[in-house]
C-alpha cells in the first residue's frame, strides 16, 4: 500500500481544545497518511502545530456578537472557495475536524467536492457546527455517550475524546513544581487563561499560603504577572505549561474552567475538582460538561457569578477539612470526590479514531 495519495486535511484551530484532540490523533495517523492542516492565522495553531503537517492558514477572525455577525459569518462561509481550491491542489482524500468556525466551510467544500469528513465533538451539548452540519459528515465522532441524543439526524459513534499520550504514562512531578507536606493545588482557565478565577486566586493568596497549601497557578498567556506573585516559595506562576499531565496526576485537586479537554483529562486522570464554567460559553456547554462530573460527585460547580472570596475560602475549607488516621492526614470530602472519579471509564479513544481514520485509506 502507498501513501502517496493517502491526502489527509485535518481542520483544527484557535483553542486547546480543537488542537490537542487533532495532534492526538495525527501523531497516530501519520504513518499512514500525508497531513495538511488548516487553521487561522493569529491563533495558537502556529504555536502548536509541527511543520511536518503542512499548515494552511486562512485570514478569518472570530465571530462577536455585534450588528456585523452576520457579516462575519458569511465572509467565513465564503472561504469555502478558498478551501475547494485547497482541496484540490493537495488531492485531499478525507477530511476530519474538530468543531469550531473553521469546520463549517471545510465541511462545505468538502461535499461539494465529495470528499468523506469525519467531525469529533468533545462537548457534552453539541458545538453549532456539529449540531447543523454533522448530518453531512460521514461519522460524528462523540466525547460524551449522551451527545447523540441532540444528533439524531447523524451518524454517531462514541470514541470519547482523545487525550495527548502523556495523559496515558505515568509522569512524575515537575522539579520547578514547590516541595511539602502541604497539598497540591493546580489552578487554571484553559489555553486562553481565565480572568475572573486568577482575581478570586489572588485575593485568597493569603488564606492559601497560611493554609500551607502549595499552588500551581497557569495564569493564560493574556494575563500579565501579578506583582504578589514572589508572595511565598509555595506559589508558583506561570504563563503557560505543557506539563499539564504531569501537574494533575500529581496533585490533590484542579481549580479550573470546564471545557471538554479539562473535564477529559480530570476524568483520565481521576483528580476532584472545583470547576468555574465559563458563562459565555456557546451552548452553556461548559456548565452542562461539569454538571458530568459534579452530578457524579467527583467535582464542585461553581457558577462565576456566585464566587467570592469568602466563598472561595469557606469550599476550601471544607474540602480539606482533615482528620489523622494511621499516622496520615485523611481528607474525607476529597477522599470520597477521588473514590466517586473512579466510576468514569476511560479508554484510548485515540485507537478507535484511528481506526475509522484509516477505513478511508485507499490502496494504489
Amino acid at each position: 500500500m502507498s501513501k502517496k495519495r493517502n491526502n489527509l486535511l485535518i481542520a483544527a484551530s484557535g483553542t486547546g481544545g480543537h488542537i490537542f484532540p487533532a495532534l492526538a490523533v495525527s501523531k497516530k495517523i501519520e504513518k499512514d497518511w500525508n497531513i495538511y492542516w488548516l487553521g487561522v492565522q493569529k491563533r495558537l495553531d502556529s504555536k502548536f502545530i509541527p511543520s511536518k503537517y503542512n499548515l494552511l492558514t486562512l485570514k478569518l477572525e472570530t465571530p462577536k456578537k455585534n450588528i456585523f455577525i452576520l457579516f462575519q459569518y458569511l465572509k467565513i462561509l465564503f472561504s469555502t472557495f478558498k478551501i475547494i481550491k485547497i482541496l484540490k491542489v493537495k488531492k485531499i482524500n478525507l477530511v476530519f475536524t474538530t468543531g469550531g468556525y473553521i469546520s463549517a466551510p471545510t465541511i462545505l467544500a468538502a461535499k461539494f467536492l465529495k470528499i468523506p469528513v469525519i467531525i469529533h465533538e468533545s462537548n457534552l451539548i453539541p458545538g453549532t457546527v456539529t449540531k447543523y452540519f454533522g448530518f453531512l459528515c460521514k461519522f460524528v465522532l462523540l466525547g460524551f455517550k449522551e451527545t447523540s441524543s441532540y444528533l439524531k439526524n447523524c451518524k454517531t459513534i462514541f470514541t470519547g475524546t482523545p487525550l495527548r499520550k502523556e495523559f496515558y504514562e505515568t509522569n512524575s512531578l515537575p522539579e520547578w513544581v514547590p516541595r511539602g507536606k502541604g497539598p497540591l493545588i493546580i489552578v487554571m482557565g484553559g489555553s486562553q487563561g481565565a480572568k475572573v478565577i486568577n482575581e478570586i486566586f489572588y485575593k485568597s493568596l493569603n488564606f492559601l499560603m497560611k493554609e500551607n497549601f502549595r499552588i500551581v497557578h497557569i495564569i493564560g498567556k493574556n494575563n500579565l504577572n501579578n506583582p504578589i506573585k514572589t508572595i511565598s516559595k509555595n506559589y508558583v506562576q506561570k504563563k503557560f505549561t505543557n506539563q499539564i499531565a504531569s501537574l494533575m496526576q500529581n496533585c490533590d485537586l484542579v481549580i479550573s474552567r470546564s471545557g471538554a479537554g479539562t473535564i477529559n483529562e480530570l476524568m483520565q486522570t481521576g483528580k476532584p475538582s472545583i470547576l468555574i464554567p465559563y458563562p459565555n460559553s456557546k451552548n452553556n456547554h461548559q456548565e452542562r460538561n461539569a454538571l458530568t462530573l459534579s452530578s457524579a460527585g467527583g467535582a464542585i460547580l461553581i457558577n462565576q457569578d456566585k464566587i467570592s472570596k469568602v466563598f472561595f475560602e469557606e469550599t476550601l475549607k471544607r474540602l480539606f477539612k482533615s482528620t489523622l488516621e494511621k499516622g496520615k492526614t485523611k481528607y474525607e470530602i476529597l477522599d470520597l470526590m477521588k473514590e466517586n472519579m473512579k466510576n468514569f471509564n476511560t479508554s484510548k479513544s485515540v485507537n478507535e479514531i484511528k481506526k475509522l481514520i484509516n477505513y478511508f485509506l485507499k490502496e494504489f
